[in-house]
């Protein structure tokens, strides 16, 4: 049964990279990726049902994971088309913040997200989902030993030109950071930083 599960596959460093890529092709794929976010269960398998707990309804956390662990493999594009869905939907749900989960039928234009009629809102792995897929994007690494702070790649999506990240933590200290998104790349400027900590960029 091809489900979500082949992201954590991912997340989890697991994968060969020539199985990888191939993964990260399906999630991306109609039978997977809603328009919304990536289903449980891919559309077509038997027991696919969008409207299902379980069985092909979209996860936040499911998703972040899926981000997290594309990025890892170098695909990035990919996460930001994740993190751009999760925004997008999230803009259809009270408040607007993310639920525990929605249905998942395919996306069609104009029309908002097949909501979960009793998906718990405020959701803690829901609420914390965002901050993965960002981390994602931006390929944030944070070596609390080191008091290091690393951005690999990073990239952000079309819809976000500028980003600031205050009171970065790190133990007993911490940093502010100004992001800002240009064609293929991200500027990093350092507001503010606490003795020790170190701040790099890795292309």
């Amino acid at each position: 049964v091809l489900a979500s599960n082949v992201g954590h596959c991912l997340w989890s460093g697991i994968a060969a990279d020539n199985h990888a890529q191939r993964i990260a092709d399906v999630l991306l794929g109609p039978a997977l990726f809603s328009g919304w976010g990536v289903r449980t269960i891919a559309e077509g398998e038997p027991r696919y049902n969008p409207m299902s707990y379980h069985n092909g309804s979209i996860w936040p956390h499911d998703n972040a994971i899926a981000a997290m662990g594309l990025a890892r493999y170098g695909r990035t594009e990919e996460a930001m088309r994740l993190m751009a869905a999760m925004f997008e939907s999230s803009l259809h749900f009270a408040l607007p913040r993310l639920t525990e989960l929605s249905c998942g039928p395919r996306r069609r234009p104009d029309a908002a997200p097949t909501l979960y009629p009793v998906a718990c809102a405020p959701q803690a792995w829901a609420a914390a989902a965002p901050f993965a897929v960002l981390q994602a994007c931006l390929g944030l690494e944070v070596d609390g030993a080191t008091k290091d702070v690393s951005l690999r790649a990073p990239r952000l999506p079309d819809f976000i030109d500028w980003l600031r990240i205050e009171r970065l933590g790190l133990p007993g200290a911490g940093c502010d950071l100004l992001l800002t998104r240009h064609e293929r790349s991200v500027g990093v400027e350092v507001l503010r930083k606490d003795p020790g900590v170190t701040v790099k960029v890795v292309a």
